[in-house]
C-alpha cells in the first residue's frame, strides 16, 4: 500500500513524566524468539491502551532487535522509527545495518518496533473499502481540477465515520505521547537506564515527544529530516505547498540538462512549463484510469530521492505521447492499519480547525501559490471530521533536558522542509544541534550518503562528540558509483514514509 502510493504544555509534561516513571519500572522483561520471515529477534510487549488507567485495557507492540556482534564495543541500545505515522518498523533493523558503518552497528543493539496500532501492534482498522484504499488522490486529498473540496470533504467525513465505528474504543489512543510512553515500556523491559534514538520524517516528531517527556532517559538522540514540532499536524501538511515548489526546481534543472532524451524541455522553465500543462490536459481529458491528480501524485513521491528523477522522467514523456502507466490491481488489506494509525495520530495529536469554508479558502489560495500541488496541502482531511478529541493538550517542545538532540536535514526536502529542522532546532535550544547538507529529497543520514553530514552523526552515535555549534555541509558524497543494492534499502524505507 505505501510502495504503490509512494509510486504515485507544561501540565501535559508533568503528567507525562511522572507516569512514564510509573511505567518503566513496571516493565516486565522480553522473551525474545526467531521473529517470523526475519532474521531477528522478536518479541511482544504489553502496554496500557490508557496510560492514565494502566490497570485497564492493554495493547500488543511488537518489537525486534539485531544485537552487536562485538560485545566490547557494545555501548547500548538505538531505538529505530522510519517515519509515518503508522509506518511499521520492525525490520527496519535490517535496513539500517546495511546502510550504516560498522562502528554503529557495533556500538548498539539495534531495535526495532511496529507502532502502536500498525503492523503487529494490535493493528486497528477503519475498514476501507477497496476504493478507498486505493485512491492516492483521495488519501493524500487532491482538490478537483477547479479547486472544489466537495469530494474531498464526503471522502473525509465517510472515513472519519467508518474508523469511529470500526475502532472508535481505540484510535483516540493511537497517539505520538503514547507511543513515546511506548518506547519507554521498551526501554525499561530491555533493562536500559537509558536509550539512543535514530527517528526519520515522522520519527522525528516522535523522538522530539520522547526526549521531551523522558529528557533523563534519553541517551542521544538523532532525528532526521525534521518535522515542525509548533502546530501539527495541519500546519506540517501546509508546509508541502513551497516545498514540493522549491523541489520541483531540481528536478527541472536535471531533466532539461537531458532535453535529447526525454523532450520535457530545454530550460527549467520550460520543463514546469510541460508538467503544468500536461497535467492540465490530464484534468479536462484523462487517459483511462489516469487523470492530472494521479500525475500530481506520482511527482510528489518522486521528488523523494534524485534516484526516482530517471523513472519519473520516461512516465512524464510516455504520458505527454498518450501513454497511461497500467492501473495496480486491487490493494486487498494492505496499509489498513498504516492508515487508520496515520489519521488516529494525525487527529489525536492535536485539533483540527472544523469549518469546511476556511480549507475552501486555502486550497484556492494554495492552488494559485504552488500549482505544482494544485492546493492538496490545505485540504480537510477526516481529521477535520473527527469525532473524538484529543485525550490530552498538545504537547509543547521544549529545551529543559540535556544536550544531546542531533538534528540532520537535506536543504530541499519536499516532505519535511528546512523550516520544520529551523522550528525544532528553535524549540529545543540549547538542547539541539542542526547539521544540514546542500541536497534535495527526504532522508539525510545513511541515505544521502553526504560524507560531511554522515560522519558528524556517526561521530556523535558512537563517539558521543557533540558539536560545538550547528554545521553546514555541501554536496561531497562518500561514494562516488551507483550501488542498486544500497538504492533498494533507501527506498525500502522511503516506502514506510507515508505521508512522512
Amino acid at each position: 500500500m505505501r510502495k504503490r502510493l509512494m509510486a504515485l504544555g507544561i501540565c501535559a509534561l508533568t503528567f507525562s513524566s511522572v507516569l512514564g516513571a510509573t511505567t518503566a519500572n513496571a516493565a516486565p522483561a522480553l522473551n525474545w524468539q526467531p521473529c517470523q520471515g526475519l532474521p531477528l529477534e522478536c518479541a511482544t510487549l504489553t502496554v496500557p491502551l490508557d496510560y492514565r488507567n494502566p490497570g485497564g485495557a492493554k495493547l500488543d507492540v511488537a518489537v525486534s532487535r539485531l544485537k552487536s556482534t562485538n560485545p566490547k564495543a557494545r555501548r547500548g541500545v538505538l531505538l529505530l522509527n522510519p517515519g509515518g505515522p503508522g509506518g511499521p518498523g520492525l525490520d527496519l533493523p535490517l535496513a539500517i545495518a546495511q546502510l550504516a558503518p560498522t562502528s554503529l552497528t557495533d556500538a548498539y543493539d539495534l531495535i526495532g518496533f511496529d507502532p502502536r496500532g500498525t503492523g503487529k501492534s494490535s493493528p486497528v482498522s477503519c475498514a476501507l473499502t477497496p476504493a478507498q484504499l486505493s485512491d492516492a488522490t483521495k488519501v493524500i486529498p487532491y482538490p478537483a481540477p477547479d479547486g472544489d473540496i466537495s469530494g474531498n470533504v464526503a471522502y473525509a467525513k465517510q472515513v472519519a465515520k467508518q474508523c469511529h465505528e470500526k475502532s472508535g474504543a481505540v484510535l483516540p489512543f493511537i497517539t505520538s505521547q503514547n507511543t513515546a510512553r511506548d518506547m519507554d515500556g521498551i526501554r525499561a523491559a530491555l533493562g536500559e537506564k537509558k536509550i539512543s534514538y535514530l527517528g526519520y520524517s515522522y520519527g522525528s516528531y516522535l523522538g522530539a515527544v520522547y526526549t521531551t517527556l523522558f529528557p533523563a532517559q534519553s541517551d542521544r538522540i538523532v532525528l532526521d529530516s525534521v518535522v515542525d514540532p509548533r502546530d501539527v499536524w495541519r500546519t506540517v501538511w501546509q508546509h508541502w505547498g513551497p516545498s514540493n515548489e522549491e523541489r520541483f526546481e531540481d528536478f527541472a534543472k536535471w531533466a532539461a540538462v537531458r532535453d535529447p532524451s526525454y523532450g520535457l524541455g530545454a530550460t527549467p522553465a520550460a520543463v514546469r512549463a510541460t508538467y503544468l500543462d500536461l497535467t492540465a490536459k490530464l484534468d479536462k481529458a484523462p487517459l483511462g484510469w489516469f487523470d492530472g491528480n494521479t500525475a500530481r501524485a506520482l511527482v510528489r513521491g518522486a521528488l523523494y530521492d534524485d534516484r526516482g528523477f530517471a523513472t519519473m522522467a520516461k512516465q512524464l514523456q510516455a504520458l505527454k505521447g498518450g501513454v497511461a502507466p497500467p492501473q495496480p490491481g486491487d490493494p486487498g488489506d494492505e496499509g489498513q492499519s498504516s492508515l487508520a494509525t496515520l489519521w488516529g495520530v494525525a487527529c489525536g495529536d492535536a485539533a483540527w480547525p472544523g469549518a469546511v469554508p476556511r480549507y475552501q479558502r486555502d486550497v484556492l489560495a494554495d492552488k494559485q501559490r504552488y500549482p505544482i500541488t494544485a492546493g492538496m496541502p490545505s485540504n480537510v482531511w477526516p481529521c477535520t471530521f473527527w469525532p473524538a478529541k484529543p485525550i490530552e493538550p498538545a504537547l509543547r517542545i521544549g529545551d529543559r533536558g540535556p544536550s544531546n538532540v542531533l538534528l540532520t536535514q537535506n536543504l530541499r526536502d519536499p516532505a519535511t522542509p528546512l523550516v520544520g529542522a529551523k522550528a525544532m532546532r528553535a524549540a529545543l535550544g540549547d538542547r539541539a544541534r542542526l547539521v544540514t547538507a546542500d541536497a534535495g529529497g527526504h532522508g539525510a543520514y545513511l541515505f544521502q550518503e553526504n560524507a560531511c553530514l554522515t560522519n558528524a552523526t556517526t561521530t556523535f552515535l558512537v563517539n558521543g562528540t557533540f558539536p560545538v555549534r550547528d554545521i553546514r555541509c555541501g554536496t561531497q558524497l562518500t561514494k562516488s558509483a551507483a550501488d542498486p543494492a544500497r538504492e533498494k534499502v533507501v527506498r525500502d524505507i522511503q516506502n514506510k514514509q507515508f505521508p512522512l
